[in-house]
Formats: C-alpha cells, structure tokens, sequence
C-alpha cells in the first residue's frame, strides 16, 4: 500500500520532523483545527458551477448566470451571508469574467490530483486538492480561491513545497508541466502568482527522500527548533522546548507503521 503525502504533510515535515512523527506516525492528535466555513464552502461550489456548466458557445456569461450558480449553493446560509456572498460573486465577475474578451474553458474544477514517487524501496502517493486548472500556451495554470477576510501569503517555503508537488502530480496526470501557481483572493480581487519550474519539483523530490529515510530506519526525528514552536500543538512533548518533557502517548504501534509502507 503506498505511503500517502500531501502538501500539508510535507509542509509538517519541513518545518519538524519530530511534530511529523508525532502527529502521523504516532498519531497523536494536534488541537488544530481547519474549517470549512459555510459561506467559503459554498462560494467554492459556485465558481466551480459556474466554470465547468457555461456552455462556451457565447464568450463571456453575463452576471445572471453567476448569480443562478449562487443560488443553487447558497441555500441553507443566512440572509447576511447570501448577501454578502452575492457581494463577493460580483466583484469576482466584474474583476475576472466580464473584463475577458472571452472566458477560458477551464482544463478541469473542484477536483483532486495525484501522483507516485518511489524512493528507498517506499512507494509515496502524492495527493492534492485544486479549485481550477486552466491551459495556459506553455503549460499549467493551478488556481485556488481564498475565500478568507485577510490577505495571507503562504511563508516561502510552504509555498515552493505546494508547488513542487502538484507539478510532480500534474505532469504524470496530464503530461504538461505546472507553469502557475495562482492564490485567487475573492474578497479583494487580487491574484498572487508563483512561478513553477523544475527546481521546485527537485526540492520535493530530495525533500520526500529524506523523509523516506526516516520512515525506512524509523529515526533521525529529532526536532527542529524555530517561531514555529510558539503555536506548536506539540510543544509538550518536545525535548527542544522543555527540559522536562512529557512522554508522548503511545497510539500507534510499530508493527502498524511497518504494514503501512511497500517494500
């Protein structure tokens, strides 16, 4: 059974390999938590309706038809976020519909991706979610909506690994190589571009390889001290934060990561 990663995974054991063996190989549970607000979740489904059901045969839809798509996700919220949603919808239609000279069919919407990648003998699935992919005339374009009221850029790091695993994904998915990685801001129309190039697929690359020494020999997960331990879920257990720390809950058994892994 291969070995499952994904961006947030990665981005874990980039930052500390020791809160990685703790929350996914011990399993033991973090106190984070990530929503999925009500209002977001259902702005999401409207631009994926709205993309992937206009027929195309006219060059860009006027607003009546996004407002449509809003109505068939937009039940079950309150009036004040149905409102505001609607709000949100229309600066997205004015900022990236109706300034087009024709609206780009997008490749796919609201979907997953995936990959594999086989080092030291580990079989790794590499796994993602995407809002929208659109083809640009050298590649890719990923695009993934921000439905949040802050403005909030991934640290430089996090992003590069992001990258460099969907261009692993999509190019045994699609055979076209990640040219864009676009953060689309829905509050404030504004759009982040990265970038993606080959660097960022080696950097993954070497990156999953030095996890998969650690997962090979189970060891070398010593902790990796930095800001980030301020919001540590687990900072407790962490010989790197305190001289004295607590000994971390045996969840999982060594015989279970073992079957876990492909050899």
């Amino acid at each position: 059974m291969p070995y499952q990663i994904s961006a947030t995974k990665l981005q874990t054991y980039h930052r500390c390999p020791f809160a990685y063996y703790l929350r996914y190989e011990r399993g033991v549970a973090s106190n984070e938590f990530f929503g999925s607000p009500a209002l977001g979740t259902a702005l999401h489904q409207a631009l994926a309706r709205c993309h992937r059901d206009w027929d195309y045969q006219t060059a860009v839809p006027d607003w009546r038809w996004v407002q449509h798509c809003w109505e068939q996700h937009s039940e079950g919220l309150t009036q004040n976020q149905v409102t505001e949603g609607l709000e949100i919808l229309e600066n997205y239609y004015h900022n990236f519909i109706a300034s087009e000279v024709a609206l780009r069919q997008p490749l796919a919407v609201e979907g997953k991706i995936q990959g594999f990648l086989q080092v030291e003998n580990l079989e790794f699935l590499i796994t993602g979610r995407y809002d929208r992919i659109d083809f640009l005339s050298d590649g890719l374009e990923l695009i993934d909506y921000k439905s949040g009221r802050e403005v909030r850029l991934p640290d430089a790091p996090e992003i590069d690994i992001q990258i460099g695993l969907y261009y692993l994904a999509l190019e045994q998915t699609y055979h076209q190589s990640l040219r864009v990685l676009s953060l689309l801001f829905l509050r404030t129309g504004e759009k982040v571009q990265f970038e993606a190039t080959p660097a960022h697929r080696k950097q993954v690359q070497e990156l999953i390889g030095a996890l998969a020494m650690r997962l090979r020999y189970d060891r070398g997960w010593e902790p990796t001290p930095g800001t980030h331990c301020d919001r540590c879920s687990f900072s407790r257990y962490c010989p790197a934060v305190s001289a004295k720390p607590d000994p971390a809950p045996q969840t999982r058994s060594k015989a279970q990561l073992q079957l876990a892994l492909s050899f």
